[in-house]
């Protein structure tokens, strides 16, 4: 009986000095790291690097060399078939002559079509609606016109209307090949980018390092219009028309590292 007493005894005293090894092993550890700063802090932490970021926006202009017009012929008659023949008569005539003024066939383009009822609402005596009646019939037909010479732009939209033309819906006035100007909006863009991290790093009291990431928002630019003050001269006999500038814009994100 006494001896297994001594051997339950020094079992419990071993196991004991085992959890106090171990706890001491930890605070030993704790210190260690504690003691170290910094270089005790996760790799991913520790190599993280100081950046400056910025957003630079450029802007280019030019005068368009091109319009696209949206031309609509409309006409209405009792018939859906007459209403169509009436359009399509006066459609022919408008194509034709805007052939004649020098529109390639590659800038013509059907836009829209559409054959619509027509209806009259008519009102009881006492002030209620009766059945709509069926009145006749409207025929749209829309076309998209690219007018590469822009002297000639009021002459088109002149002889549009003389020939059916009776609804538009727009002008926009833009530019063939923009990559040229769209490139000197990006290099403003880089430039106006680069003055303030500069101007940044040197308010941060750091100085700039290498350039980390570069990136262009991924909208492309598109033509803004910018009034001017002199406008093309036309034909008296033409529509007037003032074509103004065009302005690209472009936006870049770039991203520099921080030397302290």
């Amino acid at each position: 009986m006494i001896a297994t007493r001594i051997a339950r005894t020094v079992h419990v005293a071993a196991v004991a000095a085992v959890f106090a090894g171990a706890f001491a092993a930890a605070a030993a550890a704790d210190d260690n790291v504690a003691g170290k700063g910094d270089k005790g802090r996760p790799e991913g932490i520790r190599g993280r690097q100081a950046v400056i970021k910025v957003s630079g926006e450029g802007r280019s202009t030019t005068a368009p060399d091109m319009a696209i017009l949206q031309l609509s012929v409309v006409k209405d008659a009792k018939t859906a078939r007459e209403a169509l023949d009436a359009n399509n008569k006066a459609m022919e005539d408008v194509l034709a002559a805007l052939k004649q003024s020098g529109i390639a066939e590659r800038d013509l383009q059907t836009s829209g079509f559409s054959i619509m009822p027509q209806y009259n609402y008519p009102q009881n005596n006492d002030g209620g609606n009766r059945p709509p009646e069926l009145v006749g019939y409207q025929v749209v037909n829309g076309v998209s016109v690219r007018v590469r010479d822009l002297t000639k732009l009021g002459e088109v939209l002149d002889k549009s209307v003389t020939l059916g033309v009776n609804q538009g819906g727009g002008i926009e006035f833009t530019n063939d090949k923009p990559d040229a100007v769209i490139t000197e909006a990006r290099k403003a863009a880089v430039a106006d980018a680069i003055n303030k991290a500069r101007v940044l790093a040197e308010a941060a009291g750091v100085s700039l390092g290498r350039l980390i990431e570069i990136a262009e928002q991924p909208d492309r630019p598109e033509p803004i219009p910018v009034a001017r003050s002199m406008a093309k001269e036309f034909a008296a006999d033409a529509v007037p028309v003032a074509t103004g500038e065009n302005a690209y814009n472009v936006t870049v994100n770039v991203t520099f590292a921080i030397e302290q």
